[in-house]
């Protein structure tokens, strides 16, 4: 006599377990939900520890002091989603940071200044996408030249510091978004704001979105497909350009000056932060918001070490660098048991 059993019937709650470890094993949606409960945990601790750290103004600071990296990391993570990385945005935005202040020093309005500076950095991307498709030359090579050209570029226009006294500018930055009792913004926020939300709408609702992350998943199968792969390529290093121009405006609003060595080392954090986000180093997997959570983690981070008041400022890099090699162990892991 055969018998027969039936597998027990799944109950809603074993049915969210099950969504719920999906979701934490993805190698799409796992290091994103990792990097949120990171920031909530160390948010939380600073709250418990710090007296006045459980403020609104303390995390809308975070978007203050950050808006240039916001906008930073949400080019990089186009880059890096089609599988390429940018060196070059941290010497873009100090070309930004010079243009502007030697042009608002010579007399000009920043109603000119600030398109100049959007278009220069938007052909220097153009340039570089151009190069790495079409001259086969590899994207650390190509970005590493453009990072040594702007660098450069910089210390031509001045190789001092110059400070901006334009009024229009100035005000523009010094400039408060009242929120309600004790509670500001800046206008950089609602630019990184807006660039955020086009980005995710370009992304998430374009062809040339799901083509960039196509191109990241697999770039001959994109070519096989008959999706435009050249003009991607090359157009979200345009993008990155251009995102790297807005940071330098922004940032510039935080500094009212120009300097040549300015932003040295912020493409690593603007890359850390993308990582830490969750975005794939290979390509393929990643999201924009994922991208601004670590560069709140940063933030995050920084603000406590601020608050310790007895820590160095190199704290910062030991912590960031522990949670990149982490979040890179972890990507591997998720892709290798999803293969």
């Amino acid at each position: 006599m055969m018998t027969t059993t039936t597998a027990a019937p799944r109950t809603p709650l074993t049915r969210t377990t099950g969504i719920l470890k999906d979701t934490f094993t993805s190698p799409k949606y796992g290091p994103v939900l990792v990097t949120a409960i990171l920031f909530l945990v160390v948010f939380i601790g600073g709250g418990l520890r710090y007296r006045g750290f459980f403020t609104g103004q303390v995390f809308l600071n975070l978007f203050v002091d950050n808006a240039y990296l916001i906008v930073l990391a949400v080019g990089m993570t186009f880059v890096i989603l089609t599988g390429g990385i940018d060196l070059s945005v941290g010497a873009v935005v100090a070309l930004s940071g010079m243009i502007a202040a030697s042009t608002l020093q010579s007399g000009w309005s920043p109603v000119v200044v600030i398109p100049l500076i959007l278009v220069t950095t938007s052909i220097l991307g153009l340039l570089v996408g151009l190069m790495i498709h079409y001259f086969h030359v590899q994207p650390f090579i190509a970005t590493l030249a453009a990072m040594f050209l702007a660098r450069g570029l910089c210390y031509i226009i001045s190789q001092s510091s110059i400070s901006i006294t334009d009024p229009g500018f100035i005000a523009l930055a010094v400039t408060r978004i009242p929120l309600g009792p004790g509670l500001s913004i800046t206008p950089s926020v609602i630019i990184a704001v807006l660039v955020v939300v086009i980005a995710v709408w370009v992304l998430h609702s374009t062809r040339f979105g799901r083509t960039v992350y196509a191109i990241g998943g697999g770039e001959h199968s994109g070519m096989l497909m008959g999706l435009p792969v050249a003009r991607t390529k090359v157009l979200v290093y345009l993008i990155s350009g251009l995102c790297s121009g807005i940071a330098g405006i922004l940032f510039t609003f935080y500094t009212l000056s120009g300097y040549p060595l300015t932003a040295i080392g912020t493409e690593l954090d603007a890359i850390a932060a993308v990582v830490i986000g969750g975005t794939l180093l290979a390509g393929g997997y990643g999201f924009v918001l994922g991208s601004v959570l670590g560069v709140l983690v940063l933030g995050i981070i920084q603000t406590i070490i601020t608050f310790e008041g007895t820590l160095s400022s190199w704290w910062t890099k030991i912590f960031i660098g522990a949670l990149l090699l982490v979040f890179i162990i972890l990507q591997r892991v998720l892709t290798a048991r999803r293969r």
